[in-house]
């Protein structure tokens, strides 16, 4: 599922929408998506070389059989954030579909300022939002002040309840899905410091989903919480 970011453009399919200047998927990239990947590519997963991704407990803990399939040590379903994964393994995929990770403006564009010619209610073009969500961070799948989200059971962990199949929370700022909460989404940085990763997730409060939270982690971190979508030049 992907949203056009352009202002001129070609036409779009159904699953698009001309708006600026790049397209960017709707979604956060799913385990069905990253499957087609991997069996095109081979590729073998940091976490799944490692045995499992992780979580933080009382401290960072491995947690045995948790991969972008098996999410909570458990097939995930098809339609459900692909997480575990590393940020080059991110970049990797969004190379092998003809596309790349976002940079941290272009992501902060899409998330935050409404870019549609005819934007739904309440949302208002060329508005810029404190969450991705809108003026408020209800609807979002965030820990404890988002309000009910149906999220995917899942082993127990010291927060939270787990992400949510994507695409099942309301739409947000450019009809995205999930730029807030649900899993954080790691972004093109630069070269240098630690990536960032934007957005929130389920384990955290609203708090993080704002424009100016920013979190970056080692580009080599495969946790439970942080999956990615790409954007595609124009």
């Amino acid at each position: 599922m992907f949203l056009a970011l352009a202002a001129v453009g070609p036409l779009v399919s159904a699953n698009m929408q001309s708006l600026a200047r790049f397209d960017i998927d709707r979604t956060e990239v799913t385990i069905g998506q990253f499957r087609a990947f991997v069996r095109a590519t081979g590729t073998v997963t940091q976490a799944e070389r490692a045995g499992g991704g992780q979580t933080f407990e009382a401290g960072w803990e491995q947690r045995r059989g948790w991969t972008w399939a098996a999410p909570y040590g458990k097939p995930g379903a098809e339609d459900e954030p692909a997480v575990h994964i590393t940020q080059p393994e991110a970049q990797a995929y969004c190379r092998w579909a003809g596309k790349r990770l976002p940079t941290d403006a272009e992501w902060g564009q899409a998330a935050y300022v409404e870019q549609r010619t005819q934007a739904p209610a309440p949302f208002v073009r060329g508005q810029r939002y404190p969450y991705p969500t809108g003026n408020s961070p209800r609807g979002a799948n965030c820990l404890g002040d988002c309000g009910p989200v149906q999220a995917v059971p899942h082993a127990q962990t010291s927060r939270g309840q787990g992400h949510a199949r994507v695409a099942t929370t309301a739409a947000g700022v450019n009809g995205l899905f999930d730029m807030g909460g649900n899993v954080w989404e790691w972004v093109d940085s630069g070269p240098g410091a630690e990536p960032r990763t934007r957005g929130g997730s389920w384990w955290y409060g609203s708090g993080p989903m704002r424009d100016d939270h920013h979190q970056s982690k080692p580009a080599n971190t495969a946790v439970v919480y942080i999956g990615f979508r790409c954007v595609r030049d124009r």
